[in-house]
């Protein structure tokens, strides 16, 4: 039936060039922004495991930088010890030359003021953001304790550590040297120069497993950084996979609609121009 109040052609192209317009509304949304997933109207579950995820990346990068932080602290601390043992070994040198009947102990014993002045001056350097585990003390001057913690991971809601110790026994590097530098008090005589080596060996072994300690320490925090960035490049693919948009697929959608459309606006003009013939049986 032909009728000019309803043009059922007419009504099913317009329609169908809305619906295009729709796709491709959505299509140019993709490509400008590169998700596919924007918002929760898009896909709700995977908006919402990709912002969890985003969530956890962005954590994750805390314990990164908390990592780094505390590797270079590690790594200050163990060159650092390194140096004292080095140290150490030339005062044990001069100790022993100390024991030579021929030697001149007043210029050993000036000697051995300098390097005890080298050594408190390397413990006071040893430090990184205000925090010096050598004399086990934070930015506020503050004792550390035994030992202090530095942040390697979350799992859930709970947060995990790095236990890192800052005493040998219950020693730690300033109280060694501070014990060490006290023998330029004591003079280089023949009664106690068995008693300086004994004390400066009992120093250089504290020293050593305070090295190992903190050599240890940088190597697994090193190791955790590691696994955190690749964690992190790992959990941004997943999202990546959730919401971001295929461009190629976007482009080849985007000509596809771009044909339909001119299709859908041709089909209109012509259901449009039927109403037109109906003029000519009035004529």
């Amino acid at each position: 039936m032909a009728s000019i109040l309803t043009n059922s052609s007419s009504m099913a192209a317009l329609q169908t060039l809305r619906s295009i317009d729709n796709q491709m509304s959505t299509t140019q949304s993709r490509i400008s922004s590169g998700l596919k997933v924007g918002s929760a109207s898009d896909n709700a579950a995977y908006w919402s495991i990709s912002t969890t995820m985003k969530s956890e990346s962005s954590s994750l990068s805390v314990v990164g930088e908390a990592l780094g932080m505390g590797s270079s602290l590690a790594d200050i601390a163990s060159t650092a010890t390194q140096s004292l043992i080095d140290l150490m070994s030339q005062v044990r040198d001069r100790v022993v030359a100390a024991g030579e009947s021929t030697n001149d102990k007043d210029k050993i014993q000036t000697e051995l003021t300098q390097l005890y002045t080298q050594m408190t001056n390397t413990v006071d350097a040893a430090s990184f953001n205000g925090q010096n585990w050598l004399k086990a003390t934070d930015k506020t001057n503050a004792d550390l304790g035994a030992s202090t913690k530095v942040l390697s991971g979350i799992t859930g809601g709970t947060l995990n550590f790095i236990d890192v110790n800052l005493e040998t026994g219950s020693t730690n590097t300033s109280e060694v040297v501070a014990t060490v530098t006290a023998l330029t008090r004591t003079a280089l005589d023949d009664t106690n120069i068995q008693a300086t080596l004994t004390t400066i060996d009992t120093a250089i072994k504290g020293l050593t497993e305070l090295g190992s300690t903190f050599g240890a320490a940088s190597s697994r925090m090193g190791i955790q950084k590691d696994f955190i960035a690749s964690l992190t490049d790992a959990i941004d693919r997943g999202v990546g996979s959730l919401v971001d948009a295929d461009m190629n697929e976007e482009s080849t959608r985007l000509k596809a609609l771009q044909t339909q459309q001119q299709l859908a606006v041709q089909s209109l003009s012509i259901a449009n121009s039927s109403s037109e013939s109906i003029l000519q049986l009035f004529r």
